[in-house]
């Protein structure tokens, strides 16, 4: 059974939610990072960064939430897609973790980059329910969880993005979302 290694609110939460999304088995290992369980030895061997989330697929080992996301969708989505919708896919994935994470999260940046990130995004959910137009993938795991953040952890006034709301709304109503990282945001 796939293993995902994760920390109390940290982006493990993010993994388990497309694990659950995608009905596969897995068992959570919560470290206890107060404690420095993720730079014991054990854990180093499966990632030599100490950081979570990581996983543990049969011998295989894969850390990164961006690179397990898209992993998974590979080996777990329900369909099969082409290498350009692949790479819009990865757009996405890599969007969340380079440019949104750290355009609205990092403090220095938000003002400036708030604007720039959220105005395209709210013309975007104007006009289709998910990233990639009529259905949830992956790229709405990535980018919804940093967004559905934003209200938790930033408390920032979203009323200039009535789309973007409509579309954390979503987001957090999944049963998935809601099993995985409401569960865990509460704790």
């Amino acid at each position: 059974m796939l293993k995902l290694y994760g920390g109390a609110r940290s982006r493990a939460t993010i993994v388990q939610w497309y694990l659950e999304e995608l009905e596969v088995p897995y068992e959570f290992v919560m470290l206890d990072m107060q404690a420095g369980e993720h730079l014991q030895p054990e854990f180093l061997k499966i990632n030599p960064i100490g950081k979570v989330p990581a996983i543990v697929d049969g011998d295989f080992v894969l850390w990164e939430s961006g690179a397990i996301l898209l992993y998974l969708a590979d080996k777990y989505g329900k369909h099969p897609v082409s290498p350009q919708e692949q790479a819009i896919i990865n757009q996405w994935v890599l969007f969340a973790n380079a440019t949104l994470g750290n355009g609205i999260f990092l403090e220095a940046n938000r003002e400036r980059e708030t604007p720039r990130l959220l105005n395209p995004l709210n013309e975007i959910f104007a006009r289709q329910p998910f990233l990639l137009g009529e259905e949830f993938s992956v790229a709405d795991v990535a980018v919804g969880s940093l967004l559905a953040y934003i209200p938790i952890m930033l408390k920032l006034d979203l009323s200039a993005y009535p789309a973007v709301e409509q579309y954390i709304q979503r987001m957090i109503e999944r049963p998935a979302y809601q099993k995985a990282i409401a569960t865990r945001s509460n704790s």
